[in-house]
């Protein structure tokens, strides 16, 4: 890698840049790294005009400065301005990678841009505002000259390929629920299960790092709640299947979608019809609009009752989730496990459910069988040679992945050395998987073991304080050909982590803050830089 030195170091970012001054740090030092500059050739007006207004090429570098999912995305399409419709796309997906529309952000964009995607309602984490954002987007290809002459029908799905069952989100196969296991201790503000599961007969296989996606159903008390509220009888038949069924199985029940809001506009009229006119447009009459799902829409039109068949039309597809994978096929063939924090909360004196984590928590039992796939992992996975240390941060259930690693790791022999950072709460109650971490310490299959524990003392402490504690110890392992992965919260642990890292870098490392970010930048691009955030 290039080293630039403090006196030689180019700003190829102006001050006067649309960024903020961190923004504007991190793309200086990526872009020196990505375009070589080592003070000998400067840019020509031509680069600097395109660094300036956030162009390099088209934006295909994959390390585009709006993949950030913790930038607000009115920053993240400022920064896209410019780019091709597609790199707009996915400037609009507020998660970068995660997998969970069967694709990686760079594909679905390019699969939307060309037609051959015809669904816009996939990236699932983006929630309202990257829905509305793409379909605008959609709505501008739809309008672009020689759009009429490209319109097309989106390619239909191919029909599975033999052998390739439970290897996509839309070619899920079976697998059996066997048993559930509480992790937190009595008294812990949390709930996290580890869940097993049995593969035989599925055809899955999976290697450490990929995710494993759930078909979960809606919970049956708030399904009916929905057909009481609408008036409407449970078996009343809506594309072939009872109303009661296609609720459970098929349709998401939060957030309200737009096209709920359309309806609701198209069946009521006077101060409520405009009021749906209003939340139909994103907009937010009674401050309320972040905390609507489908019942709790319904319930604010109380009265208004659509016809259930353009009801359901109305509501978007339910879709699959994702989990971190936390067991190794290399140390327990056939058996998967998942580490899967329940997601319980109340809003206006009712409670709402996390889809997936209380259908994997309460409403399946052991022997039951339901939908399931493997998402291949993109960039997170152990390093090639077995001899590589790893150095893993995983706070709460960021710690499934890496659960996943010690176990492939000391199961295949790699003589690599693991380093493991883990917090949560409180050190007697959220201690996950603590015997067996304790054990592969003893056995020396995990060399170093980190903790932080945020409740434990007056002061709070995370994993990227005590990563600082251990900063030099923690520089020599980089110095040594570590590689680094992070997993768990994208919105704050990861970025805090990342800092963290640049700061050990920076004191460590002997280089200016500057040279430290582009350091870490390095490090993404050859791949030992690999977060599974969320």
């Amino acid at each position: 890698m290039n080293q630039i030195t403090p006196s030689a170091r180019l700003e190829v970012i102006p001050a006067s840049a649309p960024f903020s001054e961190s923004q504007r740090a991190w793309l200086n030092g990526f872009l020196v790294g990505l375009l070589e500059l080592d003070g000998a050739v400067p840019l020509s007006p031509e680069q600097n005009s395109a660094v300036v207004n956030g162009v390099v090429g088209d934006g295909d570098d994959g390390e585009a400065p709006w993949h950030d999912q913790t930038m607000p995305i009115a920053d993240r399409m400022k920064l896209a301005e410019g780019r091709p419709l597609r790199r707009r796309m996915m400037a609009a997906m507020a998660q970068q990678d995660c997998g969970q529309c069967g694709y990686n952000c760079n594909d679905y964009a390019d699969a939307l841009a060309s037609k051959a995607e015809g669904r816009i309602n996939l990236c699932v984490p983006g929630g309202k505002e990257t829905a509305r954002m793409l379909k605008s987007l959609h709505e501008e290809l739809e309008k672009a000259p020689g759009a009429a002459a490209a319109e097309a029908s989106p390619a239909p799905a191919a029909a599975p390929v033999p052998g390739t069952l439970g290897r996509s989100r839309d070619n899920p196969t079976l697998a059996k629920f066997i048993s559930r296991r509480l992790l937190n201790k009595p008294g812990s503000e949390k709930e996290t299960w580890h869940i097993e599961f049995d593969l035989e007969g599925s055809g899955i296989d999976y290697v450490v790092g990929d995710s494993f996606g759930v078909f979960a159903r809606n919970d049956l008390g708030l399904v009916d709640q929905i057909i009481a509220v609408l008036g409407a009888s449970h078996t009343v038949q809506v594309n072939g299947k009872e109303l009661r069924d296609v609720l459970r199985d098929d349709v998401s029940l939060s957030p309200a979608p737009d096209k709920l809001f359309e309806l609701l506009s198209f069946v009521s009229g006077g101060a409520l019809r405009e009021k749906a006119r209003a939340l139909a447009q994103g907009e937010d009459p009674d401050g309320d609009a972040a905390h609507l799902d489908v019942l709790a829409a319904l319930q604010k039109f109380m009265g208004v009752r659509p016809h259930p068949e353009a009801f359901i039309e109305a509501l978007e597809p339910l879709q699959p989730r994702l989990y971190s994978i936390s067991s190794s096929h290399n140390a327990t063939p056939g058996r998967l496990s998942l580490t899967v924090d329940t997601v319980r909360y109340i809003i206006s004196k009712r409670q709402r459910l996390g889809l997936a984590s209380t259908f994997l928590a309460e409403r399946i039992n052991p022997g039951d069988e339901f939908r399931v796939y493997v998402q291949k992992a993109h960039g997170f996975a152990l390093p090639e040679n077995p001899d590589t240390p790893i150095v893993m941060i995983g706070p709460g259930t960021g710690v499934a992945p890496f659960r996943a690693f010690l176990h492939d790791r000391a199961a295949t022999k790699a003589s690599g050395r693991n380093w493991l950072f883990f917090g949560h709460q409180r050190s007697d109650r959220d201690f996950f998987y603590a015997d067996e971490l304790n054990a592969m310490k003893t056995s020396g299959a995990l060399t170093r073991l980190s903790l932080a524990w945020s409740r434990d003392g007056e002061k709070k402490f995370y994993v990227q304080d005590r990563m600082r504690e251990v900063g030099r110890d923690l520089w020599n392992w980089l110095a040594d050909g570590a590689h680094v992965y992070v997993c768990g919260d994208a919105k704050r642990m990861a970025k805090d982590v990342e800092r963290a890292l640049v700061d050990i870098v920076a004191q460590f490392g002997a280089r200016t803050t500057d040279e430290a970010v582009s350091f870490v930048a390095e490090l993404k691009k050859r791949g030992r830089y690999q977060q599974d955030v969320y």
